[in-house]
């Protein structure tokens, strides 16, 4: 009795396999997707104040597995050796220091005068302590200190440096530079919307002066660091605030924080206007464009955020869109331009 062939019924035409291929493909790149912009934004569920799953008044450093309270004034006095100093401003002055092995960072205040701005900087650690936040690890009221985590990639102003590093040039690309913009708009949005209420970064009058509140993580993510200037909106009490009792110029500040009467009339801080957190909105085009940078795929980047990032630029504050309006463009813009750089590939396969 003759044999059929089994050959043709184990092989699949071309055309069904390289489809079949893609729809996996397709699926695969989806799924992908998925988990990086949920490990971007945090999974459904979690809550903004998740950096070591301590609970509050405690922290978790380095591998130790166990939370140990924030450091009292004695602990401080006792456990924390100073190694260097490594900056200095207006209200305090940063040590380089040492506890138990780990690198920390040591804030002591400077300026006697402006110990309410030192205090209240220390109030909003205390209570903003989340995934956005440096994590706080101790203090002492009564000397005027402040001990946080250290990281050695320090602060923002030094991006471009930090991406020319050989070690580093790796993540100098479109889409971890877009990144570093979403966290940083991450952290505006949750200021906006607070456990406290509204919160204006004032500290914001440049680029540079923005750049130097925020630290550049190990693992490419961004952190506030510094919230000294941080008042509460309430409008619906008509609460606004101010930045500051000396005349605002300049570009990147908002066009209602700059004196409004010309230059004929002198400045005087009775007569300026107050305003809402819609100032941290007109900054954002700005400080986004610099972590862009100029790297190959940033201009098309631009060009994605063109409409949004003029919105942002309205002249009326209340027609500016809010942090989270800010936010879910740029995921959306990222999720888009990961799919076409991905696709072409695939239908390449056809």
């Amino acid at each position: 009795m003759e044999k059929k062939p089994h050959s043709a019924k184990r092989e699949s035409p071309p055309r069904e396999a390289s489809a079949a291929l893609l729809v996996l493909l397709v699926l695969l790149l989806n799924a992908l997707l998925y988990l990086y912009l949920s490990e971007l934004r945090g999974s459904p569920g979690r809550t903004e104040a998740e950096p070591s799953l301590c609970p509050f008044g405690y922290f978790r450093l380095g591998s130790v597995k166990n939370c140990s309270p924030w450091l009292s004034c004695e602990a401080i006095n006792r456990e924390v050796r100073k190694l260097k100093c490594v900056g200095e401003g207006a209200v305090k002055k940063v040590f380089l220091s040492e506890w138990k092995e780990n690198k920390v960072v040591l804030s002591q205040l400077t300026n006697i005068e402006l110990k309410e701005d030192f205090l209240h900087g220390l109030k909003m650690l205390k209570a903003l302590q989340s995934r956005h936040v440096v994590r706080l690890l101790g203090y002492c009221e009564k000397q005027f200190t402040i001990l946080t985590e250290y990281h050695p990639l320090g602060s923002l102003r030094g991006l471009n440096e930090t991406l020319h590093i050989p070690k580093y040039k790796g993540m100098n690309t479109w889409h971890r530079r877009l990144m570093l913009a979403i966290d940083y708009v991450s952290i505006i949005r949750y200021l906006h919307s607070s456990p406290l209420g509204t919160l204006v970064m004032c500290d914001s009058n440049d680029l540079d002066k923005v750049l130097s509140q925020y630290l550049l993580t190990s693992d490419f993510h961004v952190l506030v660091n510094d919230l000294d200037a941080l008042p509460l909106v309430n409008k619906s009490s008509g609460r606004l605030v101010k930045c500051g009792h000396r005349e605002l110029r300049g570009e990147f500040v908002a066009p209602e924080q700059r004196w409004p009467y010309g230059e004929d009339v002198p400045f005087d801080d009775d007569l300026m206007p107050p305003y809402d957190e819609k100032t941290d909105i007109w900054k954002i085009p700005d400080v986004s464009n610099f972590f862009l940078g100029h790297v190959e795929g940033s201009d098309i980047v631009r060009l994605h955020l063109f409409d949004i990032h003029a919105a942002c630029k309205r002249k009326d504050p209340a027609k500016r869109p809010s942090a989270q309006e800010i936010l879910d463009t740029y995921r959306k813009v990222l999720t888009l331009l990961i799919r076409e750089v991905a696709m072409p590939g695939t239908r390449e396969m056809l």
